[in-house]
C-alpha cells in the first residue's frame, strides 16, 4: 500500500492512516432458520397464543403523545379524496378488500403501520380527518383485529402502529360509539401482549427497534403498564445493541432504515414526554449518534445520497426530520462500522461506501455497491448511484427495480459484467465481498481514501483497489482504480472490466474528440472536466431514481479496458474548470 505523507492529526474524529478491515457475516438465513421462522408465525394461530392475548380491557389511554413529523401532503390530499396512495399505487378506500389484498408489500406496510394517519393529519383538521380515519380503522379491525396472522400482526408493524395510534388518538378515538372505541382499545392491548412475546423475533435493525418501541409506548400509555415499560426498556436496549453500530449506523446500512430509526426513537421520546417522564439515557444517546450518522450521507443540496435501495430524500423533508429530533450535530465523516466515509472541501462533498454489503440474514434487498461513491459540488450532484431499488414507484417494472441493486447501477468498477456480491432471487445477497481494507488521510492540502475489496478474487483472481483524493479547495477529485492479482485462482488471459460514473440528470455531458475525456456542464454555469488514462471513455444511457421513487433518464461515463493476468490500473480526474 502506498505510504501516506505525515500530516497533522486532523480534528473531527478522523483516525489518520488507520488500517481498518471490515469482514462481512454469513450470506443469509439457513434452511433451518427459515423453517423456524415459519413455524414461529404458525404458533400465532394456536389456542395457547390466543390465550396469551387475553387480559384486562383498557377503558382509555393515559395520555396522547405528539407526532413532531410532517406527513406527505399529496398522500394526505388523496385520503381526503377517498384514495389511499403510495408511490404511484392508489386504491379506493371503499374497495380495499383487506380480506383478499392485492396490493404490494410496501403498500401493505403503509396501510398496516397506520403511517397514513400522519399524512392525513398534515392536511386536514380533526373534524375533517376523523371520519376518514375512523372508517378505515373500522375496516381494518373487521378483518385483522381477531385474525392473528400475516403482515398485519408482524411485530414491527405492531410497534409502528402503536406509536401511530397513540400520537393520533384524536383521529381514531373521537367517536361516540362506545362499542367501536372499546374494540380499538382492546385490539391495542392485545397487540401489546402479542409483541411482548414476539418482538425479539423481528429482524435486527429498524424492525426490531420498531417492535420494542411499541412495547415501551404501550407500557407508558395503557393503564397499569409500569411492568411492561420496564420489560420493554430492557428489550429496546437489546434491540439497539443488535441493530445499531457504535458509530450510530444501522446494521442494514440503509439510509431509509436509518431515517426510520431516528423517527421511531423521536416518537418514543415524545411518548415519554406525554407522561412527563424522562426516557432512558440510551434513547437520547442513540438518537444523537443516529442523526450524526444520517447527516454524514447528506450532499451539498441538503438531501441524502442513495445507498442500499434507498432514494435521495429531499432536503426539505430531511431538514424537518432533523429539526424535530432537536439534535444539533455535525455530519459523521468516518463511520468505522457503518462503512460510509465522507470527504468535504469547500463546496465539494464525496460519500464513499467502504464496507461489505449488509449481512443477508439481517436485511433483504441489499445492494452490491462496495467502493462506489457519490460526488457533489454545492447544490449540484455530479456523480450518483442509480439508487431507489426499494423506493421506486409502482410503474417501474420489477426486473428494473432489481437491476438497481447491481454493481453496475453504482459508480464503481465492475469485472466481467458481474456483481461484486451475488444477488439472489429471494432478495438476499450471497457470496462476494468478504473483506474490505481501508486507510484514510487528511491534510490541509487534500483528503485521501484508499480501499480494497475481495469481491472478484474467487471468480477472477483479481482484487479491486480504489484510491480517491479530494483537493483542499474542492476543485479536483483524483482517483485510481487498480485490479491486482490475488488469491489462489490465477487469471487466464485478459479480463474485461468497466468503471462507471453515473451522472445526475441535471448534468450535461459531451465527450472530447480524443475519446479520453468529457466536459460536464452543471446548472448555474459551473463546468467540470473529466479525463482518464488507461481506459477508453464512452457516454451511455443511465437512470436515476428521485426522492419520490420516479425514474429519470440520465447519462453515465463508462471507462472500459482489459486486465491482463498481471492486473491493470486506470487513473481518472474530475476538475472544476469554472
Amino acid at each position: 500500500m502506498t505510504d501516506l505523507p505525515p500530516v497533522d492529526p486532523g480534528a473531527d474524529g478522523i483516525e489518520q492512516g488507520k488500517r481498518l478491515v471490515r469482514v462481512s457475516g454469513d450470506g443469509g438465513l439457513s434452511l433451518a432458520d427459515r423453517l423456524a421462522e415459519r413455524f414461529h408465525r404458525l404458533t400465532w394461530r394456536t389456542p395457547l397464543h390466543a390465550l396469551r392475548l387475553k387480559g384486562h380491557h383498557p377503558l382509555k389511554l393515559i395520555a396522547v403523545a405528539d407526532d413532531p413529523f410532517l406527513g406527505d401532503p399529496d398522500r394526505g390530499h388523496a385520503l381526503l379524496d377517498g384514495m389511499l396512495s403510495l408511490r404511484g399505487e392508489t386504491r379506493n378506500l371503499h374497495e380495499l378488500h383487506l380480506d383478499r389484498p392485492g396490493f404490494s408489500p410496501a403498500f401493505g406496510e403503509y396501510l398496516h403501520s397506520f403511517a397514513w394517519l400522519r399524512d392525513l393529519s398534515t392536511v386536514a383538521t380533526r373534524a375533517h380527518a376523523a371520519p376518514i380515519a375512523e372508517a378505515l380503522m373500522r375496516e381494518w379491525l373487521s378483518v385483522h383485529a381477531d385474525h392473528v396472522a400475516g403482515a398485519a400482526w408482524r411485530a414491527d408493524n405492531w410497534g409502528r402502529r402503536i406509536l401511530a395510534w397513540i400520537a393520533h388518538a384524536p383521529l381514531i378515538l373521537s367517536s361516540t360509539d362506545l362499542v367501536y372505541r372499546s374494540k380499538v382499545l382492546n385490539t391495542l392491548a392485545r397487540g401489546a401482549r402479542h409483541i411482548d412475546r414476539v418482538a425479539d423475533k423481528a429482524p435486527a435493525g429498524a424492525p426490531r427497534i420498531a417492535a420494542w418501541c411499541g412495547v415501551v409506548a404501550a407500557g407508558l400509555i395503557i393503564p397499569g403498564g409500569d411492568p411492561r415499560r420496564a420489560f420493554g426498556e430492557a428489550g429496546l436496549a437489546r434491540a439497539i445493541a443488535s441493530g445499531m453500530f457504535d458509530d450510530g449506523g444501522s446494521v442494514g446500512r440503509s439510509p431509509a432504515a436509518q431515517l426510520e430509526i431516528v423517527q421511531l426513537l423521536t416518537m418514543l421520546r415524545e411518548t415519554y414526554a406525554a407522561r412527563r417522564l424522562q426516557p432512558p439515557e440510551i434513547v437520547a444517546a442513540t438518537l444523537h449518534r443516529a442523526v450524526t450518522a444520517l447527516l454524514g450521507l447528506m450532499h451539498g443540496d441538503g438531501g441524502l445520497s442513495s445507498w442500499q435501495g434507498s432514494g435521495p430524500m429531499a432536503a426539505e423533508m430531511l431538514a424537518q426530520v432533523i429539526d424535530a429530533t432537536g439534535v444539533r450535530a455535525r455530519p459523521l465523516r468516518q463511520a468505522g462500522e457503518w462503512g460510509y466515509q465522507r470527504l468535504s472541501a469547500a463546496k465539494a462533498v464525496l460519500i464513499f461506501d467502504a464496507a461489505p454489503p449488509p449481512v443477508g440474514r439481517l436485511v433483504a434487498g441489499g445492494c452490491a455497491s462496495t467502493l462506489a461513491f457519490e460526488f457533489s459540488d454545492g447544490p449540484n450532484r455530479i456523480v450518483v448511484n442509480c439508487g431507489g431499488a426499494r423506493a421506486v414507484t409502482a410503474s417501474v417494472p420489477a426486473p428494473l427495480a432489481e437491476g438497481l441493486r447491481t454493481s453496475a447501477a453504482h459508480s464503481t468498477l465492475i469485472v466481467g459484467d458481474s456483481n461484486s456480491s451475488a444477488i439472489h432471487g429471494d432478495g438476499t445477497l450471497g457470496k462476494g465481498v468478504v473483506e474490505v481494507e481501508l486507510t484514510r488521510q487528511e491534510s490541509d492540502a487534500s483528503s485521501r481514501i484508499e480501499a480494497s475489496h475481495d469481491g472478484y478474487v474467487r471468480r477472477f483472481g483479481l482484487l479491486h483497489r480504489r484510491q480517491v483524493v479530494l483537493s483542499g479547495d474542492g476543485r479536483d477529485l483524483r482517483g485510481e482504480d487498480s485490479l491486482l492479482p490475488s488469491g489462489r485462482r490465477k487469471a487466464r488471459g485478459d479480463t474485461g472490466f468497466a468503471i462507471r460514473f453515473h451522472l445526475a440528470p441535471s448534468v450535461e455531458v459531451a465527450a472530447t474528440a480524443d475519446g479520453q475525456a468529457a466536459i460536464l456542464r452543471l446548472p448555474g454555469q459551473s463546468m467540470w472536466q473529466f479525463r482518464s488514462r488507461g481506459a477508453a471513455v464512452s457516454i451511455e444511457e443511465s437512470i436515476w431514481i428521485d426522492g419520490a421513487g420516479r425514474p429519470h433518464a440520465t447519462r453515465q461515463l463508462v471507462l472500459t479496458a482489459m486486465a491482463p493476468p498481471g492486473g491493470a490500473v486506470v487513473s481518472w480526474l474530475f476538475h472544476r474548470a469554472r
